[in-house]
């Protein structure tokens, strides 16, 4: 049992639960489009009868394209007594008399008591935002429910998709607190050169050529710090890894900011990062943007399917195979900060154990 809630960026639990109109509901078959899932307790308490009465006044806004509504109830006598209606399409209602459902959502706290309240998720399924439920004056709405509900953008229409590399972009790993301290410890500790790895004489080692990559990193020796982003990547990220890709990543390699500054025509030529004896146990890497639109330049492209440009917004992450041939292009104006560890498996560990001797 979660006794805490969610996190923004967490990926919703899957379960399985009856509605109004369905007895095995799958709740994982309604990604694509922005949820909501409230958890009322009771529809008879005054802060779930409120955003009930709120969702019927706005009924249109929930049309299963762009917004789904999903009330969970606790209370057996909703059922017996009819107060729950599912409306479909767009409005239903879980019956969770078990609380198994909300045991899952952190709905129910350690002590038993029950927590209402509503979660806003992507259409990835992923939390964009966590309100309480509180009782509310007769005159009140949830005016921040529906306010945040208004402004999400449109979903878009159907489109034939081109050429694409195989990868993952993910918002929301790191919120901006992290990002700023990432971002500040890098300026306050300084960076060293970065170079790039190269088997040369049985011995894999680094090499620096400034007109193939230039970069400088700082390891972040921080605890705090590296524990706080070992969850989120942890908790955020790895998920959404499993769930494309069916890799299950338990390992970690390095903690580094890295600076591409526009002064130096920062940038990092087509590579690939698990290539050599010392690398081979990188699966899969993440480029995570600490301060997206604070520069010019600085795509990350895969030549191999096409020359799209990728990036992602400040505190989200492109993850993607090492196998993969790819380059930061040249940041142009200003500085581009990045998160940048490997991911790998206990197999992969054991490529790391055995090719240990080669590194230098």
């Amino acid at each position: 049992m979660r006794v805490t809630p969610l996190t923004i960026g967490e990926p919703a639990p899957w379960f399985v639960c009856p509605t109004g109109t369905r007895q095995n509901f799958h709740f994982d078959t309604v990604g694509g489009r922005y949820l909501v899932l409230a958890f009322l307790g009771s529809a008879a308490d005054a802060a779930a009868a409120r955003l009930i009465e709120d969702v019927t006044s706005r009924r249109s806004l929930f049309d299963d394209i762009k917004v789904s509504f999903f009330g969970v109830s606790v209370d057996p006598e909703d059922e017996q007594r009819q107060r729950l209606a599912d409306s479909v399409p767009g409005v239903r209602y879980f019956r969770d008399f078990d609380r198994s459902v909300s045991a899952l959502y952190g709905a129910v706290q350690a002590d038993g008591a029950y927590r209402p309240m509503a979660y806003v998720l992507d259409p990835a399924m992923r939390v964009l935002a966590v309100l309480p439920l509180q009782p509310l004056s007769s005159g009140a709405r949830q005016t921040s429910l529906f306010e945040l509900l208004d402004r999400l953008p449109p979903i878009p229409p159907p489109y034939v998709a081109p050429v694409q590399a195989p990868v993952l972009v993910l918002p929301r790993i790191f919120e901006h607190k992290l990002c700023r301290a990432l971002i500040d410890h890098y300026d306050s500790n300084g960076g060293r050169e970065s170079g790039f790895m190269r088997d040369v004489n049985g011995k894999t080692v680094e090499i620096r050529d400034p007109s193939f990559k230039r970069r400088r990193d700082c390891t972040v020796e921080d605890e705090a710090l590296r524990n706080a982003c070992m969850v989120r990547i942890h908790d955020r990220l790895i998920p959404q890894l499993r769930k494309a890709f069916q890799f299950g990543a338990t390992r970690m390699e390095r903690y580094i900011v890295s600076c591409y500054d526009a002064k130096e025509q920062g940038h990092f030529q087509a590579h690939r990062d698990n290539t050599t004896m010392g690398t081979a146990q990188r699966r899969f890497a993440v480029s995570l943007f600490l301060n997206s639109g604070e520069y010019d330049g600085g795509y990350l492209c895969f030549p191999e399917f096409g020359s799209a440009l990728y990036s992602a917004p400040a505190g989200g992450a492109v993850v993607f195979s090492c196998s993969l041939l790819h380059e930061a292009t040249t940041v142009t104006r200003g500085r581009r900060y990045m998160f940048l560890p490997f991911l790998y498996d206990e197999a992969a560990k054991r490529i790391r154990d055995e090719n240990e001797h080669y590194l230098e």
